[in-house]
């Protein structure tokens, strides 16, 4: 029995897989559109992940659901592997239609980051594309960034050597300075933590849809830099946000720094052509 009629049997539906087509999930999963009997299903299956792998995503999702502010893929079944044998997530199949409502997608996830924690952070690792992200729960959103974020990417960069002795110098400047820049205490609004523009869909009614979360409470300015690394998404999406939930007023100042921390990420994943995108924040705020 394969690993996905293994899941499936676990969930209770032991009937005959009609259809299964590999579909694109990313770089890191397999996955799979499963048609059964009874329903369709969207699988991804992975070997030699950590334990808490699926679960960190099906969490982040189960969170996001739990807002009913914005459409994702209700979650049926997720496993923890011990032993980094072969593990599933499984998940609503939802069909993508033809028809993008970015202003729906605007207004829905501002009303999502108006769900918000005392603290910041969040209480368990989660990942960030392939790499392993620490969380804690901080009182000051610039501790949680400064450790959690920044500090974490540091330490990665380190020990992949993407980090050269003027960069890095200038990224423990950057740190130790970070509270002249950042907000001590914005509101801790629920982010899915990953928002570009492959980590939402359209369903088949035009409606946004949320995937992929690597969730977290923080600033919900952090979340809006990161739709604008790579090109940004429609000015739909960014006026009925606002409509909403307001960007501060100091938003353009500090937009670079919250991009810092993705830009970062993608240096450690990918290498050096994300060098000179990363260098040029950490010149403007530390010369």
């Amino acid at each position: 029995m394969d690993i996905i009629e293994k899941t499936l049997s676990t969930i209770g539906d032991e009937s005959r897989i009609q259809k299964q087509t590999s579909v694109s999930g990313g770089d890191i999963n397999h996955a799979f559109y499963v048609q059964t009997e009874r329903q369709a299903y969207f699988i991804k299956t992975n070997a030699g992940v950590p334990s808490h792998f699926f679960q960190a995503e099906a969490e982040g999702l189960q969170t996001i659901q739990q807002t009913k502010t914005i459409r994702v893929p209700s979650v049926y079944h997720y496993d923890m592997p011990e032993n980094r044998e072969p593990a599933a997530l499984v998940m609503e199949w939802i069909e993508s239609g033809n028809r993008n409502d970015h202003a729906a997608l605007g207004h829905q996830l501002a009303h999502m980051h108006k769900h918000t924690s005392n603290s910041y952070g969040y209480g368990a690792p989660t990942f960030v594309g392939q790499l392993d992200q620490p969380n804690t729960w901080a009182p000051s959103w610039v501790d949680y960034y400064r450790t959690c974020r920044l500090g974490a990417q540091l330490d990665i960069g380190i020990s992949k050597k993407r980090m050269t002795n003027k960069r890095r110098k200038r990224m423990e400047a950057l740190m130790s300075r970070l509270d002249q820049y950042l907000p001590a205490h914005p509101e801790a609004s629920l982010l899915h933590g990953d928002l570009w523009g492959g980590n939402y869909m359209m369903d088949e009614h035009g409606q946004p849809v949320l995937i992929d979360p690597s969730i977290l409470y923080g600033d919900h300015a952090f979340e809006l830099a990161f739709t604008e690394v790579f090109g940004g998404f429609p000015a739909d999406f960014y006026n009925h946000y606002q409509e909403v939930f307001p960007l501060p007023e100091h938003y353009e100042e500090i937009k670079p720094l919250y991009q810092l921390f993705y830009l970062l990420a993608h240096l450690n994943m990918f290498g050096e052509s994300y060098g000179p995108a990363v260098d040029r924040i950490l010149k403007h705020y530390t010369e």
